[in-house]
């Protein structure tokens, strides 16, 4: 039957957010108005738009340091996304933790991590919780590549199958662990297949394609209720270095202009069009909305005040 119009607009629309989000935040980070480093997503916004839509609130996320698609997916607020990115006092973490670590317990986000594969054994907790409350909802883990060969991510997907935990493992495939390819990193071409070493189901799928993600999360959720863990892989690239600082060497303009090709946004707003759900003016009248959403974003975050010294113990011990 496909999606309803209302679904396709939210998928596009939310992309576009995120889009303009971190094209408008690298911008603030040559301005000198971002302290630390910066994880950009553009190129793999299909990827946590495409799953974190299709859950519920209740539904755990655990996100990684390029998460902003994975939080405006989950409907974070991005006004306060974009004032924890200026580290102000209005944002997330009071603008003490910078964009590597956002959470938001009400709408089930339980927090990004700085730390390559930081995020499985906390999902798998998650998820461990969840069983114990004969809950219906489940958890999702985000990860990269590289985190695929990190001892957390076999310990946790070990736990998680023998306990059958309802946890979705989603590895973003960007292609690039920091500056090494994952052809030199790794024996193998499809990271789903190591599920089978643990019992679990592992699918692989196009991470550029956000309609397939969100119609596949819906299956998966469904499964992993039923069944257990699950081991997701999205191939897909990202069109930044790794940081900030990274001079990205070690691949070619070539490549990179190859994938921007594949544009995930690109793709979706040119079915959209050529389907007849939406007019060119229609898709237009999006984008500028969701350019003026972050515009009113950052307005807000350079509005807001700067984080007051005096409080700058509170927050680290739990009461």
């Amino acid at each position: 039957m496909g999606l309803p119009k209302e679904t396709h607009e939210e998928l596009y629309t939310k992309m576009v957010q995120c889009r303009e989000f971190e094209e408008k935040a690298a911008k603030l980070f040559i301005q000198g108005k971002v302290h630390g480093t910066a994880h950009f997503c553009i190129g793999e916004e299909a990827t946590g738009i495409g799953v974190s839509s299709a859950l519920e609130v209740e539904d755990y996320i655990l996100q990684t340091h390029r998460g902003h698609n994975q939080g405006i997916g989950k409907n974070m607020d991005i006004n306060r996304m974009m004032a924890e990115f200026l580290g102000k006092e209005t944002g997330y973490c009071k603008g003490k933790g910078g964009c590597m670590h956002i959470a938001d317990f009400s709408v089930g986000s339980l927090g990004a991590n700085g730390v390559v594969g930081g995020g499985l054994p906390i999902a798998t907790g998650a998820a461990f919780s969840q069983k114990y409350k004969k809950s219906d909802n489940i958890t999702v883990c985000y990860f990269g590549d590289g985190a695929s060969n990190e001892g957390a991510f076999h310990e946790s997907l070990n736990l998680a199958a023998a306990w059958k935990l309802p946890v979705l493992f989603v590895c973003t495939n960007n292609l690039y662990g920091m500056s090494t390819s994952v052809k030199k990193s790794m024996a193998i071409s499809d990271i789903s297949v190591r599920a089978s070493g643990y019992g679990m189901k592992g699918i692989a799928l196009d991470g550029n394609d956000v309609v397939n993600i969100y119609e596949e999360t819906k299956k998966a959720k469904k499964y992993v209720q039923k069944n257990g863990p699950m081991l997701m892989v999205l191939n897909t690239y990202r069109w930044m270095g790794h940081s900030k600082s990274d001079a990205q060497l070690y691949r070619s303009k070539e490549e990179v202009n190859e994938w921007k090709e594949k544009c995930p946004i690109k793709r979706h707003r040119e079915f959209l069009i050529e389907s007849g759900m939406f007019t060119a003016e229609q898709i237009k009248a999006i984008d500028k909305s969701a350019k003026q959403d972050i515009e009113n974003a950052v307005a807000y975050a350079e509005a807001s005040p700067e984080p007051k010294i005096e409080d700058i113990f509170d927050d680290v011990y739990a009461d």
